[in-house]
């Protein structure tokens, strides 16, 4: 079986060729090879205006023709980096970071900036960003969004590092982009950013970390759509704290509340159904105020009723009940909840609401082994159209303490303080939290068997979560460690793990 990837047996022009003034490139394999993935992988730095066209785009050729479709720049060395685009026709071996370059002048430039790159509060690294350098001459904040870059790499699959290489002398800016779709200019609504405050001057032995992080632009929303009779959805962009929201029929006030749908850069805007030819749907926040004019359809799913769900199985001592409603919350009658042990006698407990989530939390002390039963009796709960719960049971039953496991963690190489120490899986879940403000062991209970990755924010602005980066105001993410290996905390141990925060 034949495992060597192609090889390249000449090009015309020749590869780190000088005083290039040709429209087309010819580079021949001792193989039939095949094109996967081209537009991908194809790194052009600098970009070119128009897309060269790459042949062979359909069947096996031994030969791969660039034709270029731009004029190009005098004195610049250019860099065609086909990543893992070519592969041999029969195998599918792969020429790995195969690069084709030139110069358009009497030699080829030779410097390169080498540096890493992390996903700001992310556990894993986003894969395929773009690290870019602009000219510090012409660069200025808006750049990033209508302009491409001087020189261009790509981390490609699995990458943590980059390199961009065949640079001249001179003073750059450093800024990565996560694209949907690779034009190398800004766009906040799809791409995440990173960047370095201050310009490069190249040649430097200095290594750059990148942190990428998706920027909180200002407050904006978008027109309005209709998903049932009494239910809208408001996309936005930005930081929705403190937005307000109003819907008017013919000037006169329509009562409605909005709630954030989860996941999603969009509210849920609730309020009666509404005969009328159209309405008004007004957004603001500070100084930002936006109207929007639009039609309710005369055919629309139903008004959505109230449901109520909630766990009924096994809990977990440092878990909280919670009923999640299906429609915003209106009211909650304490009297008409009971909770109950397995020998009948009734359990105390009190209740929180969380209206933009759309839950009610029972809190209440469990004990081992216990049994316990929740009964919602009608009208325990009422949303915010009215409708009340019908009757609902639930049954909750707890283990022993020996069943789960404890966490001590003793933090060392803490750079300031406050800090939110976390206990996440490999999807990020969060298990565990606590805020913590001096110097102390970290204690984490009746943690439920499995392997643990500590999160660290810093938390610098005190609000107690994880704040992200504007890139207008450069202003970076709020700082977050991430421990290298889970912890794998077992029934009935106790974990005393040391953990250096500089390493």
């Amino acid at each position: 079986m034949d495992t060597l990837p192609p090889i390249v047996l000449k090009s015309n022009p020749e590869n780190y060729s000088i005083n290039f003034n040709k429209d087309e490139i010819k580079i021949e394999f001792d193989e039939f090879i095949k094109l996967k993935n081209i537009t991908q992988n194809l790194i052009v730095s600098p970009p070119l205006k128009n897309t060269p066209e790459i042949q062979p785009m359909g069947g096996p050729k031994k030969t791969l023709t660039v034709i270029l479709r731009d004029t190009l720049l005098p004195n610049t060395t250019y860099s065609f980096n086909f990543g893992d685009a070519i592969i041999d026709n029969n195998e599918g071996n792969v020429l790995p970071q195969f690069k084709y370059i030139f110069s358009t002048g009497t030699y080829i430039d030779s410097l390169k900036l080498e540096g890493s790159i992390q996903s700001a509060h992310k556990l894993k690294t986003d894969n395929f960003v773009n690290v870019m350098l602009y000219d510090a001459k012409t660069f200025n904040d808006s750049t990033v969004y209508k302009e491409k870059p001087l020189y261009i790499t790509n981390t490609l699959d699995s990458l943590t590092t980059f390199s961009i290489e065949n640079i001249k002398a001179g003073t750059y800016y450093l800024v990565g982009l996560k694209q949907k779709t690779n034009n190398y200019m800004f766009n906040p609504e799809q791409d995440k950013i990173a960047f370095i405050q201050d310009s490069i001057v190249i040649p430097t032995d200095n290594k750059y970390n990148l942190v990428l992080f998706k920027s909180e632009e200002k407050f904006s929303a978008k027109r309005p759509a209709q998903l049932s009779e009494n239910k809208w959805y408001i996309p936005y962009m930005g930081n929705r704290k403190g937005a307000q929201v109003k819907v008017t029929k013919n000037d006169s006030l329509i009562r409605s509340v909005y709630t954030p749908l989860e996941g999603k850069d969009t509210l849920q805007l609730w309020f009666p159904k509404v005969m009328a030819d159209s309405l008004h749907i007004t957004v603001t926040q500070e100084d930002y105020l936006e109207t929007f004019t639009v039609r309710p359809r005369a055919k629309m799913k139903e008004i959505d009723t109230l449901k109520i769900t909630a766990k009924n199985s096994a809990i977990d001592f440092k878990e909280d009940f919670a009923l999640k409603m299906s429609t915003p919350l209106g009211q909650v009658n304490k009297d008409l909840i009971h909770i109950i042990k397995k020998d009948s006698l009734p359990v105390s407990f009190e209740v929180q609401e969380l209206p933009e989530e759309q839950k009610v939390i029972l809190h209440f002390d469990k004990l081992q082994e216990e049994l316990y039963h929740i009964k919602l009796m009608p009208q325990a709960i009422t949303d915010y159209f009215g409708q009340p719960n019908d009757t609902l049971q639930f049954t909750l039953k707890t283990t022993k303490h020996s069943d789960y496991g404890n966490l001590n963690l003793n933090l060392s190489a803490v750079k300031r303080y406050p800090i939110i120490v976390e206990l996440i899986d490999e999807q990020e879940k969060v298990y565990a939290t606590q805020v913590v403000e001096t110097a102390r062991t970290v204690v984490f209970d009746l943690l439920p068997p499995r392997k643990y990755y500590v999160r660290v924010i810093y938390d610098d602005n005190k609000n107690g979560q994880w704040d992200t980066g504007y890139y207008w105001g450069k202003r970076q993410p709020e700082e977050t460690y991430y421990a290298k290996e889970a912890i794998d905390v077992r029934a009935n141990w106790d974990i005393n793990q040391d953990m250096n925060l500089a390493e």
